[in-house]
């Protein structure tokens, strides 16, 4: 079991995307981060957020979404901001039956993200 990628142990496709939708569900309930997404075609989002979410758990999806400092570039999005996605995401997976191991690979891979995201 130790050789499947976290894509497989939480369950392939379904799994994230029941994630991903948990995961927007919360954070379009959030009032620091909804405005952030006034404009945003969520469907499209979702869907690079899914790819996001199987590349980084080692699925057999490439993202194909802009690089993270190009993709948020402009946003003035804020340490608190950051810091709120990473609790619903965390939430998200926990809800959604990932192991603790599997959670914190996932959460580790998007903070090393963070300085690309985060605007100074």
């Amino acid at each position: 079991m130790a050789s499947q990628s976290i894509f497989e142990r939480i369950g392939g496709r379904d799994a994230v995307d029941a994630v991903v939708s948990d995961f927007y569900d919360r954070v379009l309930d959030d009032p620091v981060l909804d405005p952030y997404f006034e404009a945003t075609d969520m469907d499209q989002l979702r869907s690079h957020q899914a790819q996001f979410i199987s590349a980084v758990a080692g699925g057999p999806v490439d993202y194909d979404g802009d690089d993270m400092q190009t993709a948020h570039e402009g946003m003035g999005i804020t340490e608190e901001a950051f810091a709120n996605v990473a609790t619903h995401l965390e939430a998200a997976l926990r809800e959604n039956g990932v192991s603790d191991d599997d959670v914190e690979a996932i959460l580790t891979e998007v903070a090393a993200m963070e300085d690309d995201i985060v605007e100074a």
